[in-house]
């Protein structure tokens, strides 16, 4: 008997930009594998709003998706301005709370979801049942473990694709139950003819989706230079050279396929392109992939549009539309580019220069703020790559290491050490795993800031002080990476090591503190009058 699971969530903030704006196919490539696995959707509520949720409003357009048995697909019941979406989400998440009460949901797929709000009697009634929960999310995953959920499988969402959730979600729930599971590779001509002709490709550039897409090519890039610096492996060098050329070429592909969603037929035209658009860098590869991505959409649809064979099809759209916007940029726009990336880093090294300390201080202070409110991808990240394009490591990339990632990975360490309750500890646990073994996933920490305001203002103030540290050692580095692995990639390797290990014993000690003053106030007797 196939297992039954509800798909829980909305659009989310950074999951818009990597495939939360186009529901339907997300939902699709989950049901897809699901199919795979034996896994039997019967219950789904997802809020699709028309802007990323970092900065929608209650009046941003909205539908709400649930699930038709009858028809045995997603469908629209309610739609109109968030808000009036929501009240209708409400309803919908106390019937799927009444699913879960009568045995009818078994586990539970969560992406970007509400606990607090819209989603709270069904996860309520999903840690009450212990059904067993994968998603992403980093803020929704961090609240639904403290409040006692069974996840299994956890995560942010940056660096995802809608396939790499689904095979992940699904690998997770298959292997807690023990099914046989095989990825689904969808496609085929039906789904890149149907994708040509659907969403207009204009509305899918997302300069801010490409570059966090693109992001594991410069860490890989990151982890070269830290070879190279092995007795031993100088000869990486060379191969670290090699890849800076291959940056622009991987922006490219990445803006090309996300544009077109041609799969192997966009491929070859981002690649062609940023072959052509490496002499513009980072920025030239970008504006080649776009073009290649642009031009390949409509050319494919034409030559289907024109019954041309499906192999020419391939040559036509994907060597020619590549051919195009990658001559465009070689001839035209290549100096261009070069001379923008170049100044925006100029102007990051003349503000560092001007007064490291004040700048790494700044910067710190404002990093806690700027990612709870949406800013670090939209805006840091981008310049955290350009600055990588050049030596592979950055002052605001140090600046990440040691004021997100190692504060997280202080506060979670204090919870394990002196919760404020033993359940707390086994919440905080994963995070600072993920924190000092992959160097992400800093939504860890949300729980214990956003429950206390002294540890919320620990933490900023830690991060200022590591900022100023790299400021004053004049760091260049990276996140993202095995924290183990972050001073070896900088610039100044003992001076990274010290500014990390100040950002995270001060977020540590302030939490410690807080929590030890926290259940020293709730264990003193109350006093009778």
């Amino acid at each position: 008997m196939n297992r039954q699971i509800a798909i829980i969530g909305s659009s989310g903030g950074n999951l818009y930009n990597l495939g939360g704006k186009e529901p339907q196919k997300l939902l699709d490539e989950i049901l897809l594998q699901m199919e795979s696995a034996g896994l039997t959707c019967v219950a789904l509520q997802f809020i699709a709003a028309q802007s990323s949720m970092d900065s929608a409003k209650e009046t941003t357009l909205a539908a709400l998706y649930s699930w038709s048995i009858s028809q045995g697909a997603p469908v629209i019941i309610s739609e109109g301005s968030l808000k009036e979406v929501n009240e209708a989400a409400r309803l919908l998440d106390r019937e799927i709370a009444e699913q879960i009460e009568l045995g009818e949901i078994e586990g539970i797929i969560s992406m970007s979801a509400d606990p607090v709000n819209t989603n709270r009697h069904a996860f309520e009634a999903a840690a009450k049942h212990k059904l067993p929960l994968t998603g992403t999310g980093g803020t929704s995953m961090a609240m639904l473990q403290s409040k006692g959920v069974h996840v299994i499988a956890a995560s942010g969402t940056t660096g995802t694709t809608n396939r790499t959730r689904a095979v992940a979600f699904v690998t997770s729930l298959s292997k807690h139950w023990g099914l046989s599971y095989r990825p689904v590779i969808g496609g085929g001509a039906a789904a890149a003819i149907h994708a040509a002709s659907s969403t207009s490709p204009w509305k899918r550039i997302n300069i801010r989706g490409i570059m966090m897409a693109s992001l594991p090519g410069f860490i890989g890039m990151a982890l070269i230079l830290a070879a190279s610096k092995i007795p031993g492996l100088s000869a990486l060098t060379s191969v670290f050279d090699l890849m800076i050329k291959a940056l622009p070429v991987i922006i490219a592909v990445i803006a090309a396929k996300q544009i077109s969603e041609l799969d192997e037929v966009s491929i070859v035209a981002g690649i062609v392109a940023g072959v052509l658009s490496v002499e513009g860098g980072i920025i030239g590869g970008m504006i080649g992939g776009i073009g290649a991505g642009l031009i390949v959409h409509y050319v494919f649809r034409k030559c289907v549009e024109w019954r041309f064979p499906a192999t020419t099809v391939n040559i036509v759209a994907g060597g020619i539309s590549g051919l195009i916007a990658g001559l465009i940029v070689y001839f035209l726009i290549a100096p261009i580019a070069l001379s923008a990336g170049e100044l925006i880093r100029f102007l990051i090294e003349t503000l560092v220069s001007w007064s490291p300390a004040l700048a790494g201080l700044i910067a710190g202070l404002l990093i806690w703020p700027a990612i709870i409110g949406g800013v670090y991808h939209a805006a840091i990240l981008p310049i955290v790559l350009l600055e990588m394009e050049l030596t592979s490591n950055s002052f605001l990339g140090a600046v990440d290491m040691v004021g997100l990632v190692m504060v997280s990975a202080g506060i979670t360490l204090a919870n394990i050490i002196a919760p404020r309750d033993k359940g707390e500890a086994a919440v905080a646990a994963p995070g600072f795993a993920i924190n000092m073994g992959f160097g992400t996933f800093v939504e860890a920490a949300y729980p214990f800031m956003f429950s206390n305001k002294l540890v919320f203002a620990g933490a900023v103030a830690s991060a200022g002080l590591g900022g100023l540290l790299v400021g004053i050692f004049e760091v260049r580095g990276t996140a993202y990476v095995p924290s183990f692995l972050g001073p070896v990639t900088s610039n100044n390797t003992i001076g990274f090591l010290i500014s990390m290990a100040a950002s995270l014993l001060c977020s540590f000690l302030i939490t410690f503190f807080v929590n030890k003053m926290s259940v020293y106030r709730n264990s003193k007797p109350a006093v009778s009058m």
